[in-house]
């Protein structure tokens, strides 16, 4: 079995990495490329967008080559179906995006309708789990609002709602936190590897979605080989948000372990936290004004150039999510709580260092 997942994850990485050279040939051809024209960018050349167009052909095909046994487990067609959906709609977005560069309103649409797709295709959370013991139920409320396949779709309203605010979370967190080469394809590789080896141990086995969390990983390792310091291509915005996406998809469907993508995901979402009120704060739309003052960008201009700063981010990944392999519930909640004091510490410190600047 080892073997076999070892082949898999080794073609995958081959077959995105072909894919990746194939886009940014394409993306070379169509000019759609990313100019280093605004004062927050750090590239001096134009470098290719639409790499998250190699990811998503890359774990998709995968997918399909290896439904039987992806839909081996608790995973049915339709759960698919919307997921794939709404990847699509991320990746037409995206493209608009990088070659028209849409407004924040019009950016909006696409990842609202990805959202709409999982959620018509089934995909959501019933329960998550109490740190202090027992479980949260959010199946209670719920509105039929489509038949489809012989089967009546509900609006579950705190499970969905709770769907929407998580993947609108996470695609928000990648697209802001790709700022730096690497970066969120290195993160976001670490996190599918963690799911697949929780999914994958005697407690928690579940080898359908391990597998998907393993084919996500390989084809960001892929094309992270073309996207490392100095980056031949980018993501691009439905790359970026892409792979918040898919991780807050494989979050939901193995079995609600959202504490796991936390872990991962935990400073760059508590970065996206701190962005959002520090702007509302000084009076300015979060969603529509930017700047240089997140994490990454405090990282790189203190001097520690981009690959130091990316592999920070990786390792604080990699240990944090790693320790939720071995953490029960109460523990998680507590490495969560380390990583918000680390946040915070960071946060402090930038803010000294900023006033002793004026």
């Amino acid at each position: 079995m080892g073997l076999n997942y070892l082949a898999i994850f080794s073609g995958t990485i081959i077959l995105s990495a072909v894919f990746t050279l194939a886009v940014k040939y394409v993306a070379n051809r169509l000019n759609i490329v990313d100019k280093p024209e605004l004062n927050r960018k750090i590239h001096k050349k134009n470098i290719p967008l639409l790499g998250g167009m190699a990811i998503f052909l890359s774990f998709f095909l995968m997918i399909f080559l290896f439904r039987d046994r992806i839909l081996a487990g608790n995973l049915e067609v339709h759960h698919l179906i919307g997921f794939f959906v709404g990847a699509c709609f991320l990746m037409i977005g995206g493209i608009l995006d990088d070659k028209y560069n849409l407004n924040p309103g019009q950016q909006l649409i696409f990842p609202l309708l990805a959202i709409a797709s999982v959620v018509v295709g089934g995909v959501g959370i019933e329960k998550i789990t109490n740190p202090l013991g027992g479980l949260f139920y959010l199946d209670q409320v719920k509105f039929s609002i489509l038949a489809w396949g012989g089967e009546t779709r509900y609006f579950v309203f705190l499970a969905d709602g709770f769907t929407i605010i998580w993947l609108m979370g996470m695609m928000y967190t990648t697209k802001l936190l790709d700022g730096i080469d690497g970066l969120v394809s290195g993160v976001a590789a670490i996190g599918g590897l963690i799911i697949f080896l929780f999914t994958i141990t005697t407690k928690y086995y579940q080898p359908d979605i391990g597998l998907a969390a393993l084919i996500f990983s390989a084809s960001c390792f892929g094309f992270l080989i073309f996207n490392w310091h100095p980056a031949k291509i980018f993501l691009g915005e439905g790359g970026s948000l892409l792979l918040g996406f898919v991780l807050g998809v494989l979050a939901i469907i193995s079995g609600g372990k959202i504490a796991i993508a936390l872990l991962v995901m935990g400073i760059p979402i508590l970065d996206v936290a701190w962005t959002i009120i520090r702007r509302m704060l000084a009076g300015k739309n979060p969603f529509k004004f930017s700047d240089r003052l997140h994490l990454h960008f405090r990282l790189f201009d203190s001097g520690l150039g981009q690959r130091k700063t990316a592999l920070i981010f990786y390792f604080l990944a990699l240990i944090f999510g790693a320790s939720g392999l071995f953490l029960q519930s109460l523990g998680k909640a507590l490495a969560l709580m380390i990583l918000f004091s680390i946040m915070a510490v960071l946060v402090i410190v930038f803010s000294y260092f900023d006033k002793k600047k004026i």
